[in-house]
This record gives C-alpha cells, structure tokens and sequence, in this order.
C-alpha cells in the first residue's frame, strides 16, 4: 500500500537522520519533508516504531498516511521549477 510520510522536526540532526531513514525503506523524497512510498501494515508499524526511537526525546511530529491507490490517482499537483534566467550578451 501507498504511503505518504510527513514530518515536522526542528532539530536538524534528528530530521536528517529521519529522512535518511525513509530512502532506506525505499521511500522517495516527494517535497522536503515529506516522502511516499510501498510499505505494507507490518512495516508501516514496524517504520512508526523504528522512527519514535531514533528520535528518542527531541521535539519532533511525524505522520505516516496510508493512500489506496484509486485516492493516489486523484492527487492534483503544481509544480513549478525555478529556472535560470539567461545572461545577457553585451
């Protein structure tokens, strides 16, 4: 199952440590903090877990949201990528 995982966490070490931790259960960066993926109800619970001890006591909130794929296909998207704008030639 499609999963989308959130997080807010304002110590960079911990976020870091967070989001390296989300690419290892094979889940892409989709914004910044923010990342989805395939993960099943058994690695769902066991990320959840995993996730509450590397963050130990730090201040932090993170969000696991599980999405049926007829949901997933609905999903609206604006995405504008900044661009370089050329030199001028004098």
């Amino acid at each position: 199952m499609k999963c989308l995982v959130v997080y807010d966490i304002p110590d960079d070490k911990v976020r870091t440590k967070i989001a390296d931790f989300c690419k290892d259960y094979g889940l892409l960066r989709i914004q910044y903090s923010a990342f989805l993926g395939d993960l099943n109800r058994n690695l769902q619970e066991e990320f959840m877990l995993k996730v509450k001890r590397k963050m130990g006591k730090k201040a932090g909130n993170v969000r696991l949201y599980p999405i049926c794929d007829r949901d997933l296909r609905q999903v609206l998207e604006i995405d504008i990528r900044a661009c370089e704008v050329p030199e001028s030639k004098s």
